[in-house]
């Protein structure tokens, strides 16, 4: 069971992990008063951005998993904002650049094993956006922050390909370019 899985969140009594009636899948389920604890996969989201003249940012990631590897800037929804509040925050926060939202490039989604569930890792959603910088913007004000190592521009021709992070960041990449940018 995932840390902090344990207890229920309404009464602390031991979680167990059982298939609820009704379902089909083994839940964490309160031995004491029956609420589920429902294991979904965590939501994140980003973007692709755009310079004038048709380079990509990207970002190389100072943390686990695939420190040093490069992507584009993405991360975590919070609860008190939307997923593409969430895109624009993370940019200005791992790149220094403020962008305005184009369109939805894709949505990549990684699931558990579910044989193991929660123990192996947590399922997830990616949304990617393509962007571009906002007119007060400049492309010198790259600068890697929060948990990206570097920031840096790359024309289409010089993507690390072989140096990237994660299948997303892969995907991202592909349908921004096959998409040509706005």
């Amino acid at each position: 069971m995932l840390s902090g899985s344990r207890f229920c969140p309404l009464c602390a009594a031991p979680l167990t992990r059982k298939i609820p009636a009704d379902d089909d899948r083994v839940r964490h389920v309160c031995s004491a008063c029956g609420f589920i604890l429902y294991m979904n996969p965590k939501v994140a989201a980003g973007t692709v951005p755009r310079a004038p003249d048709g380079r990509v940012a990207l970002i190389r990631r100072g943390v686990e998993p695939a420190i040093g590897k490069w992507s584009w800037p993405c991360g975590y929804v919070e609860l008190d904002e939307t997923v593409p509040e969430c895109a624009v925050r993370e940019t200005r926060e791992e790149t220094g650049l403020a962008v305005d939202l184009g369109a939805l490039l894709g949505i990549y989604s990684y699931a558990c094993d579910r044989d193991e569930g929660a123990l192996a890792g947590t399922g997830m959603i990616i949304v990617c956006y393509a962007a571009n910088l906002c007119a007060t913007e400049s492309v010198e004000t790259i600068l890697g922050g929060d948990d990206a190592l570097e920031a840096a521009w790359f024309a289409p021709s010089e993507i690390p390909w072989d140096e990237l992070a994660f299948d997303s960041a892969h995907r991202g990449l592909r349908d921004e370019l096959q998409r040509g940018g706005d």
